[in-house]
């Protein structure tokens, strides 16, 4: 994978300080539930389009020419605040219900099989209607 150096654009930017949840208060919401599925989304960064007055700001030079990313490079310092709070924003109506967000896994939990296959069936229906996309080789179900 790619990555530039983005210590000076860093050093300029002011931080997003985007909360993580404690792990205890994650696993309190997984009381009760017996069947569990993880999402792990693919290359979560590059799926995030930058707004078009950003893409300047990612300008990097090789021996190849200039470039710019109109995609979330890795590097930024805001971008896994920027993904939690896209995550959380899509997966709002489900959060503490069946779904946990954690910066790019997404664990869907349930008490039986019959709402887990509700519970996966929206969670991949909803990563589809946001046009973010798993990397199936890397996600669970069923455990």
């Amino acid at each position: 994978r790619m990555c530039v150096d983005y210590r000076e654009l860093n050093r300029l930017t002011v931080k997003n300080k985007y909360p993580l949840r404690r792990i205890e208060d994650l696993f309190d919401r997984l009381r009760g539930a017996g069947i569990f599925s993880k999402i792990d989304l693919r290359s979560v960064y590059h799926q995030l389009k930058i707004r078009e007055c950003d893409i300047p700001k990612t300008a990097f030079r090789t021996r190849y020419g200039h470039f710019e990313f109109v995609v979330m490079p890795f590097g930024l310092s805001n971008a896994p605040a920027f993904f939690m709070d896209l995550m959380n924003r899509v997966f709002q109506l489900y959060l503490d219900k069946f779904v946990i967000v954690f910066i790019d896994d997404i664990l869907v939990y349930s008490k039986d099989e019959e709402q887990h296959r509700e519970h996966l069936r929206i969670t991949l229906e909803t990563l589809r209607k946001e046009k973010l996309y798993a990397k199936f080789k890397k996600c669970e179900f069923w455990l």
